[in-house]
C-alpha cells in the first residue's frame, strides 16, 4: 500500500516535470518547435537548467498532495525530483 502511494507520487513528480520542460520550451523559445528548443539547449548546453525549470511544477504538486494530507505521494514527488536533480548532475557532467 505505502509502496503504491509512493510509486504514484513518484510518476505525477515526472509527469509534472516532463509537462514543466514542455512549457518552459514553449515559453523560452521564441516560438520555435519544441524539439528544436530542447536539441538546441543540449547542443548549447543548457539542457540541465531547462530541465531544472521544469521541476517548478514538481513544487506545485508536491504542495497539493501535502495539503490533501497524502504524505507518501509527497515522498513520491520528492524522489522523482532527487532523481532527476542526479540525471541532471550527470549528464552536465558526462
Amino acid at each position: 500500500m505505502i509502496k503504491k502511494e509512493v510509486f504514484i507520487g513518484f510518476m505525477v513528480g515526472v509527469i509534472a516535470n516532463a509537462m514543466g520542460l514542455f512549457l518552459a520550451a514553449l515559453l523560452l523559445g521564441r516560438g520555435d518547435n519544441v524539439t528544436t528548443v530542447i536539441n538546441a539547449a543540449a547542443a548549447e548546453g543548457f539542457l540541465g537548467k531547462l530541465i531544472s525549470i521544469g521541476a517548478i511544477l514538481n513544487l506545485v504538486a508536491f504542495f497539493i498532495f501535502i495539503k490533501k494530507k497524502q504524505d507518501y505521494r509527497a515522498r513520491g514527488v520528492i524522489l522523482a525530483t532527487v532523481c532527476i536533480a542526479i540525471f541532471t548532475f550527470i549528464f552536465k557532467f558526462l
